[in-house]
Order: structure tokens, then C-alpha cells, then sequence
């Protein structure tokens, strides 16, 4: 009695609390063993009743919670075994909606074990049993009790998966009543598994259980730094649920008003994959919150910033974009803006600045709480004068060879680029000329700064 009376303390209180936010409505369905059986002894007592008893008692603890649904549906109740395997044996007793307490209490009563034990069956069709969400956004949750593993030839996991995956039902939990230890793993991949050997432990499981179905419990994520400390923080931050890969919060990581890491509410039904959105981002898998205790969650994230300046003055700097990878890495990380400073997680990073022509800067190295400076020279200005249309190409000339910049227009007699500083060639020929021999070419240099007009007739 004392295990129940700290579980209505708790919903009550937890209650209280999610009074005071806005929250999505609660759903939950009992699917109940009435197979066979549940006629067997536990603790000198029939199954069913000591299950019967005890699950009413905790639906009594329900009845004020608000925006919760209760419903129930019974398997192996309809047809004797000894009459044949009937694994369609399975009912929705009591159709989820509010005020179900007094309904659910009164089958449980007239139950009596019969048949066998179609799990994966009535998973199934339990999916059905959660209309719309009248709200758009409900919690809907399956609490399982039984004594017995499928007898049908079903896949309960494959089924759960599906639900899950499907969005129609959050991971279910899975109360074993006096299992055997072999059986674990059957129902460890439907769900949350508690194994329940006596009237007590099955208590404090169901406690646990519809704890976890109604009330979010806190947590705070620690961004380490490089020595450890939570000091990394204005990330956004997304969990997801590891078995389904479904999205549940996107929250940006921020620090009280004492320094520490927020404080957050999440939803302990999950087992979430955090991912910190740094560049490159990191992530922490198998996070657990467990109900009623406060989790912390770490993930390494030490981080230095980087920024870029430019000698001289130039109204254009702001127009530049750096592309960002890992060093000897190919791909993208990150496209920067001159104009901006964005933090990294610590490491050697190499740079493509697209000036004309490309910049590269290879092993930058970024350090924890630095501020990495790339400073560039400013671009000279060229301007290309044209004898009419006509096709015209310039290049940057290192080490004695010509490396493409820029195509020039074919229809504008006048142009300028901006270059950056070294030994340049312009290529034309007018689009009149029918011979090679016409091409002019027209060596220059710029100069950071400065201005070179370059004649191509």
C-alpha cells in the first residue's frame, strides 16, 4: 500500500506540473493477458487476479490526471485452448477516452483466462484502436502486461517497429508477469521491458511505466569543452528517437541565468540520439532519461572561431564566400561568409576562398576559445577594353603555366574583374575574325589596391 500511495503522490504532483504547460493529450491502452496461462499461481495466488487487482488500483490513481485517455484490449479470453488455437482472440474491451477508469475496472473483473497468446495480432490491430489525434499532436502509448511470449508465429518486434515507425504509437512498454529469464529478449525488442517476479516489483514497474507515459522529466546537455567543462553553448541541438529516427525536440543550447546549462523537459518514453549541431556537428546515441531523476547528457564539443580579413579596403569583401572542409577531405562542411565569424570544432580544417583566382589556404588549424585570423590581400582591379564581340579568356600564370580564371563576356567591349594580386594573361579574338592568326594576347600584372587596363585590340 505505502508503493501506491508514493505513486498517487507522484502522478498528483507530476500532474500539477504538466497542468502548467501547454501539453499534448496522453493515450494510453492496456493490452492485458487473458490467455491460459494467467490461471497459474503467482505467489500462492492466481495470476489474473493479483494482475487484476493491482493494475485497479493504479487506474484509481488516474482518475484526475488531466488530458489523459485511458482504453483497454484483452487477448485470449474468448475461446478455451483446449478447443483449438484461436490467435484472432483478441478485443478492444474499451475504446480509448476520458473518464474510462470505472469501464476499464469492471472487464478487467469479468475477465477469465481461456485461450492463447497472439501477440503480434493484437499489436496489429491495437494501431487501430488510436483514432485522429483530435488535438493534432497526441502521445499515444501501448503498456502491455503478460505472462506469455507469442504462440502464434507472429513478430511482436516487427510489428511494434512498424508502429513506431509509422508514428502511430511511441516505443510501447512491456510489463512481464513471473517470465522466465529466456523470454527477455522477446519483448526487449518490442518495447521498454520490466520484469515483474512479485506483487511488488510489479507495482513499482507500473508505477514506473504510467510515470513515464505522463510526464516529462528533466535533463541538461553539457557541450565540454576541451578540459572537460560544460562551457560550449548557442548550438541548437536536435533528439531523436533511436529506433524510429523520428525528430522530437530542436532546442538551442543556452545558459541560465547562473551560468550552468539550461534545464530542459523531455519526454522519458524515448531513448534519443542527440546531435549538436556543430561544425562538424557530434552527437551522443542510447540516451536514457529516466522519470524522477535529473540527466545529464555530454557530449565533447570544443570549439574556436574563425574569421577572415582584408588589407586595404574593399566594398566587395562582403560578397565573398569561403568553402570550409576537413582537412584532406573533399567535401563541403561549410560554405562561410567573409563578413561573418563562425565557430568549429577544434581540428585542421583547409580553405577554398573564392576570389578570382581561388585562394587556398590548406591546415588551418582551429583552437579551443581562439579567434583564427585569415588575413588576404586586397584585389587590384583589371580592366579588359575589346576591339567589338568576340571570344577572350583570362589566366593567372604560376609556374610557367596558364591556370583558367575567367571567360570573358562575349558581348560587352568593356569589363572588369577583380584579381587577386600576381602575373595574369588576356587571350582575345574578335568574333569578325575567321583566323587564328587574329588572336590577341596581352601579358599584366595587378597589383593589391591598385587599378591596370588591360587592351585586347
Amino acid at each position: 500500500m505505502r508503493h501506491l500511495f508514493i505513486f498517487a503522490f507522484c502522478i498528483a504532483i507530476l500532474g500539477r506540473v504538466q497542468a502548467q504547460q501547454e501539453l499534448p493529450l496522453t493515450r494510453i491502452l492496456f493490452i492485458f493477458d487473458a490467455s491460459n496461462s494467467m490461471n497459474g499461481t503467482w505467489e500462492a495466488k492466481p495470476k489474473i487476479n493479483v494482475a487484476t487487482r493491482l493494475l485497479s488500483q493504479a487506474l484509481d490513481s488516474l482518475r484526475n490526471v488531466p488530458d489523459l485517455q485511458l482504453g483497454l484490449r484483452v487477448y485470449g479470453h474468448e475461446k478455451n485452448y483446449l478447443h483449438g488455437q484461436d490467435c484472432d482472440d483478441t478485443q478492444l474491451k474499451v475504446p480509448l477516452g476520458f473518464s474510462n477508469v470505472g469501464a476499464i475496472k469492471s472487464s478487467l473483473k469479468s475477465l477469465k483466462p481461456k485461450g492463447t497468446t497472439p501477440i503480434a495480432a493484437t499489436l496489429e490491430k491495437a494501431g487501430g484502436d488510436f483514432p485522429d489525434c483530435p488535438r493534432g499532436d497526441c502521445r499515444n502509448i501501448i503498456i502491455l502486461i503478460t505472462d506469455g511470449i507469442e504462440e502464434c508465429n507472429g513478430d511482436p518486434c516487427a510489428v511494434s517497429m512498424s508502429l513506431q515507425k509509422r508514428g502511430i504509437v511511441l516505443k510501447p512498454f512491456v510489463i512481464g508477469i513471473g517470465l522466465d529469464l529466456e523470454f527477455r529478449e522477446s519483448f526487449e525488442c518490442m518495447g521498454s521491458f520490466y520484469d515483474a517476479t512479485n506483487e511488488k516489483s510489479f507495482t513499482n514497474a507500473l508505477g514506473i511505466v504510467i510515470s513515464q507515459a505522463l510526464n516529462n522529466t528533466t535533463a541538461q546537455v553539457n557541450l565540454l569543452d576541451f578540459k572537460g567543462n560544460p562551457t560550449e553553448t548557442n548550438v541548437n541541438m536536435t533528439f531523436y528517437d533511436q529506433n524510429t529516427d523520428q525528430m522530437i525536440y530542436n532546442l538551442v543550447h543556452t545558459m541560465n541565468n547562473r551560468g550552468n546549462p539550461d534545464t530542459l523537459l523531455l519526454d522519458p518514453v524515448h531513448t534519443y540520439r542527440v546531435v549538436a549541431h556543430t561544425i562538424p556537428s557530434r552527437e551522443k546515441d542510447s540516451v536514457i532519461i529516466t522519470p524522477g531523476k535529473h540527466t545529464v547528457i555530454g557530449i565533447p564539443a570544443p570549439q574556436g572561431t574563425l574569421e577572415f580579413k582584408m588589407n586595404g579596403v574593399n566594398p566587395d569583401a562582403d560578397k565573398l564566400n569561403i568553402i570550409v572542409r576537413e582537412k584532406d577531405d573533399m567535401n563541403t562542411l561549410h560554405v562561410q561568409s567573409f563578413a561573418e565569424i563562425e565557430k568549429y570544432i577544434v581540428g585542421k580544417y583547409d580553405l577554398e576562398i573564392l576570389t578570382l583566382p581561388r585562394t587556398y589556404i590548406d591546415d588551418v588549424e582551429i583552437t579551443q576559445s581562439h579567434t583564427t585570423t585569415i588575413q588576404i590581400p586586397q584585389p587590384g582591379v583589371a580592366t579588359f577594353s575589346k576591339n567589338g564581340h568576340g571570344y577572350g579568356s583570362v589566366y593567372v600564370i604560376r609556374k610557367n603555366k596558364l591556370e583558367l580564371v575567367a571567360n570573358l563576356s562575349r558581348t560587352q567591349e568593356r569589363e572588369t574583374l577583380n584579381l587577386m594580386p600576381g602575373d595574369y594573361i588576356a587571350v582575345f579574338r574578335p568574333m569578325r575574325a575567321k583566323e587564328s592568326v587574329f588572336t590577341v594576347e596581352q601579358n599584366f600584372r595587378v597589383v593589391s589596391g591598385s587599378s591596370v587596363a588591360v587592351k585586347l585590340n
